[in-house]
């Protein structure tokens, strides 16, 4: 997936297709947090502010919708999906399961070319947490698992992971927002390099599985703050 800078989401759009550039663009956006959870989408302020018609962003929003990122309102307009404490138990474990499936695949079928690649990817996330720079730190970390998952060679595993992993991608960017949990990513992160350049597939597994365990309830517990805000918004 092409990730797209915060600095370039109000700038005019031109190239084509115009619902794919659109999309990306939300994607991003509900990642970043410039969407939250529960968040009315305004089709008119959207439109204005990427100077397009309502045409090809409804059509990016059918696309969201399908990737559960978004939830179409009869006749209300459309608005970005809250997940709940159940989706993230029903999802998580079939993700852990999935990247432990890509780990011990990748460590079977990946060059020595791959491993170099993802290895200055990790370097580059270690100076971004180092920094602090959460929105960068988290692009570079969803290329890393992607490129684990390339590297098993095996497309239909990338396309569940990919589909399933879309439905719960702000909360795991959220779910490092404390200090502590973000360092233990960055940890778990380095284990899983090792690993890797070891061509180790069932130590991989291992760290790749509990690496999206140890995500699990700070995601749940980033969903109970916002179910909360939201609570409070709506009384």
């Amino acid at each position: 997936m092409n990730q797209i800078s915060n600095t370039e989401t109000n700038a005019p759009i031109g190239r084509s297709p115009l619902h794919q550039e659109i999309g990306e663009r939300l994607r991003n956006m509900i990642f970043d947090g410039d969407l939250l959870a529960g968040d009315r989408i305004s089709e008119r302020d959207l439109c204005q502010r990427f100077d397009i018609s309502r045409t090809p962003l409804r059509e990016a929003l059918k696309v969201l919708a399908s990737e559960s990122l978004i939830t179409l309102l009869p006749n209300r307009g459309a608005r970005v999906t809250q997940l709940t404490s159940e989706d993230v138990d029903e999802v998580f474990p079939v993700l852990g399961t999935l990247e432990a499936l890509s780990g011990e695949l990748a460590c079977e079928n990946i060059s020595d070319e791959q491993i170099a690649e993802i290895r200055a990817l990790h370097y580059q996330m270690a100076l971004h947490h180092t920094r602090g720079e959460r929105p960068e730190y988290f692009r570079l970390n969803q290329q890393i698992h992607e490129k684990i998952m390339s590297a098993s060679g095996n497309h239909t595993l990338a396309n569940v992971f990919r589909g399933l992993s879309g439905r719960i991608g702000r909360a795991r960017y959220m779910a490092n927002i404390a200090r502590e949990r973000w360092d233990e990513a960055m940890n778990e992160h380095e284990q899983i390099l090792d690993a890797l350049i070891a061509r180790d597939g069932k130590r991989l597994a291992e760290v790749l599985k509990a690496h999206l365990t140890n995500k699990c309830e700070a995601v749940k517990d980033v969903i109970r703050t916002e179910s909360a805000k939201i609570a409070e918004g709506d009384s």
